[in-house]
């Protein structure tokens, strides 16, 4: 029996397209299926009223914290990720009507003899980042007297207290509920408290015509029955039944046969991140370590500075700043792909240029001197005398800088890169699998990190011989 529209839908060649930042590991509401396809009720009801609505959206799986950022810093159009509408985040969002009305709880390990907020004294307690579960968790720390650990996706959160590390965790009621009846293997001991609702955001004062559309079509997918469609699809009994059973089966061999294609889509992202950054850290590196080694003291202290910013800046760090901090100071978008590209860049470029100002300045000082006394211009001698001694110095220092570029990419995962690490933590969030997968991951990394190390050492061998 189909469904009736209460107008028709606007079909339009030229239909605007809206970038949407989400979570994807924050199952019902956003995660990847087991065909690592998009799903949840967030992105559901997000795909259904754009085609109501005549317009597109492209969803951008960067994570809860890095979507708050990004819309923010103007790098998105909108966000919905299982967001609570709180005044604090009126400041800086503009929020549609509510869709979803939720609750905090507790969760323990199923074995914990813990039953209460007071059981809680002395003890630690998992958040996640940027949640108003982990800001409720906060509010009543002191009166209970415990400490938090922070953690960017529920799955390691989950984990910590399964493992014993932490003694419980704040989840909204939804959330958790779902990951239990899914194989978390936790259990809730309070009832829902700070009740709030969900709702879609834009930055402030920012695309209202998206969030008026937003809301229009959020009024009719609940006339004509498709947001409970949608909310059954996911929360009903049979959902939930028919993915515990999926999980219950997985074995290594069955998970690495489900996943492999995204996982080695991941890596493919991870090498071409890693290809293109070396290249431009290469020839970034070459001459601002050059310029370290020039007969001008401008030019010597312009490089010392550049090596001096770069290196001292944690990676993490730089890349928020990148993809976050210089958009909301131009006012221009910068994709995360450039956004990592020029991360890498820049750090791996800093460390290049170390070692090859390091490597001339390894080449005797009688070699120049010499060059000189022959007749041979500056840059001459350095071309044909010290250039090729040092580059003999440099080059295992450049195959190792790649192994390193490779590694450092998984931190780009903080701003949603689709990159094997991040791969990971969507698979992940669906099946609850964090041993297996990350063993597949770190597989994965150790592979290619050997191959790497061998070519190194045969480099190493012939430039000796």
């Amino acid at each position: 029996m189909g469904l009736a529209f209460s107008k028709p839908v606007n079909v339009n060649a030229a239909e605007k397209v809206y970038e949407i930042g989400t979570d994807v590991t924050y199952p019902p509401f956003e995660f990847a299926n087991d065909q690592n396809k998009y799903v949840g009720i967030d992105i559901d009801i997000m795909k259904t009223i754009a085609k109501n609505e005549g317009f597109k959206v492209d969803i951008k799986p960067i994570g809860f914290n890095a979507a708050v950022q990004a819309l923010d810093a103007g790098q998105i159009d909108g966000m919905i990720a299982g967001t609570t509408i709180t005044n604090e985040r009126k400041q800086k969002m503009d929020f549609s009507d509510s869709y979803f009305k939720t609750g905090v709880v507790m969760a323990v390990a199923k074995n914990s003899s813990i039953k209460s907020y007071s059981d809680l004294k002395g003890k630690r307690v998992a958040i996640k980042t940027g949640t108003a579960a982990g800001d409720y968790a906060k509010s009543i720390q002191k009166k209970y007297g415990f400490t938090t650990v922070t953690f960017d996706d529920s799955n390691n959160m989950y984990d910590d207290v399964s493992t014993g590390n932490s003694v419980a965790c704040f989840e909204d009621q939804p959330v958790m509920q779902y990951a239990i009846k899914t194989g978390a293997k936790l259990k809730i001991v309070t009832k829902p408290a700070e009740g709030g609702y969900y709702g879609f955001a834009v930055k402030r004062g920012k695309n209202q015509e998206l969030l008026k559309k937003f809301n229009a079509g959020l009024k009719e997918i609940k006339a004509n029955g498709q947001y409970e469609k949608i909310v059954t699809k996911y929360l009903g009994a049979s959902a939930m039944a028919s993915e515990k059973k999926d999980k219950s089966q997985n074995t290594f061999v069955d998970l690495w046969n489900q996943n492999k294609d995204a996982l080695m889509g991941g890596l493919g992202q991870t090498i071409i991140l890693t290809v293109l950054s070396i290249i431009f850290a290469t020839i970034f590196g070459v001459l601002i370590g050059l310029l370290g080694v020039v007969p001008n003291k401008l030019a010597n202290g312009f490089s010392t500075t550049v090596i001096y910013v770069f290196r001292g800046l944690p990676l993490l760090v730089l890349a928020l700043f990148i993809y976050t901090g210089v958009p909301n100071l131009l006012g221009e978008k910068i994709p995360a792909f450039i956004a990592g590209i020029i991360t890498l860049t820049l750090n791996e470029g800093a460390y290049t240029a170390a070692f090859v100002k390091g490597g001339i300045e390894a080449v005797d000082d009688g070699q120049m001197e010499a060059a000189r006394s022959l007749g041979l211009p500056y840059g001459k001698a350095m071309r044909r005398v010290i250039l090729p001694q040092g580059l003999k110095i440099m080059v295992p220092s450049f195959i190792n800088q790649f192994i390193i570029t490779l590694k450092d990419t998984s931190i780009l995962s903080i701003i949603g890169i689709l990159e094997l690490t991040q791969t990971g933590k969507i698979i992940i969030a669906r099946n609850l699998e964090g041993f297996k997968i990350w063993t597949m991951v770190a597989l994965i990394y150790l592979i290619i990190i050997t191959l790497l190390t061998w070519l190194s050492k045969w480099v190493e061998r012939r430039m000796k011989s």
